[in-house]
């Protein structure tokens, strides 16, 4: 193993989160700091933005995203946990492009158009020459050779199942679908995780590092998947358990580490299905616009819940240091088994934190 340029014991990172992953009491949470530094590490040159650009997920230029992505760690400290990385990321939904959706650049993100007008003409297959996909293998080697040494890359964000599906089809289709031909809908999900995976495969080879880990929002030291569904918000336990958890479990035997992005308060319901699931690794909850933050006690006893079905906690962003300290006082030495994200204002408030969570 080797440090990196913007991470220079990233080795030892490496060892805390094996540790970590697998079991192993690190002493404190897994703290992931970001800050910003007074100047850059490196100097790399600014390309002007291009006109009429609205989000950095944008397939429109792909010298400006080489140049974003060359620019992307050197203004900041990691530290803690956190790592240095880019990602050949061209939407919240990569896998709906794959598969014939049509990126529509939005302010700060790209809404993917329904390519399903009906169930007879749906069609699910890899298409090797897929512009996005061929945009994403060039981006993620481009990527790569500029990051050896500095950075690490992480997996586009490919999302799965339902979400994968309502992308494709639209969400109003989809809830009538699931009313009115639930065995299609049943079909479609059991064609997208197969889809799913002969892309996870070729990107995990693509961004995997020397030792085999790889990121989504956390560095593992294997086959990392981050799952979701936020088309759960509209549909009951009942359908959730019946057509998502069977395709969240099969997602978490074929990887070694997994976790699931749990967000808002319309999925709150489906905690008793995700807490059923065996090989799922942690649950990183976000509250949603306008509920409290992750920190907020009102959210403690789902925590609390979590770990009790031997499950980690992922949370974002901690208000301040006495909020950790309000958290080792709740969970005592289960707060070890967290793993807590902040972007602190300053080099030495990021350390204030990292003392909060050693005590």
């Amino acid at each position: 193993m080797s440090g990196l340029l913007y991470r220079e014991d990233m080795d030892e990172v490496r060892a805390r989160l094996t540790a970590w992953w697998d079991g192993g009491d690190i002493g404190r949470p897994v703290m992931q700091i970001t800050a910003p530094r007074a100047e850059p590490l490196e100097v790399v040159e600014t390309m002007p933005t291009p006109e009429g650009w609205v989000t950095d997920y944008s397939t429109s230029d792909f010298d400006y995203r080489v140049n974003l992505s060359a620019r992307a760690c050197i203004g900041s400290h990691y530290l803690g946990e956190a790592v240095p990385f880019v990602a050949p990321d061209l939407a919240p939904d990569c896998l709906a492009l794959y598969l014939g959706c049509r990126g529509v650049d939005m302010p700060g993100t790209v809404w993917c158009e329904p390519c399903i007008e009906s169930p007879e003409t749906a069609r699910f297959a890899y298409d090797p020459d897929n512009f996005y996909w061929d945009f994403t293998l060039r981006l993620g080697r481009e990527q790569r050779r500029l990051g050896r040494g500095k950075f690490l890359l992480q997996f586009p964000d490919l999302i799965e199942g339902l979400d994968t599906l309502a992308a494709m089809r639209g969400n109003e289709e989809l809830l009538m679908d699931l009313l009115e031909r639930p065995e299609w809908v049943r079909e479609c999900l059991e064609k997208i995780t197969p889809l799913y995976f002969r892309y996870y495969d070729v990107l995990y080879d693509l961004i995997r590092d020397e030792v085999g880990g790889s990121y989504f929002w956390v560095w593992a030291p294997g086959r990392l998947v981050k799952l979701q569904c936020d088309f759960s918000a509209m549909i009951g336990p009942d359908i959730f358990l019946e057509f998502m958890a069977p395709v969240l479990t099969e997602m978490t035997e074929r990887t070694s580490y997994s976790f699931y992005h749990w967000d808002g308060p319309g999925a709150l319901p489906h905690l008793d299905a995700l807490l059923e699931i065996p090989r799922l690794g942690m649950i990183q909850w976000t509250p949603g616009a306008g509920e409290e933050p992750t920190d907020h006690p009102k959210w403690w006893p789902y925590y609390h819940r979590i770990l009790d079905a031997d499950k980690k906690v992922y949370m974002h962003q901690c208000t301040s240091p006495d909020s950790i300290r309000a958290l080792r006082r709740e969970f005592g030495p289960r707060l070890n088994e967290f793993l807590i994200c902040i972007w602190a204002p300053s080099k030495t408030e990021g350390e204030e934190y990292l003392r909060a969570a050693e005590r």
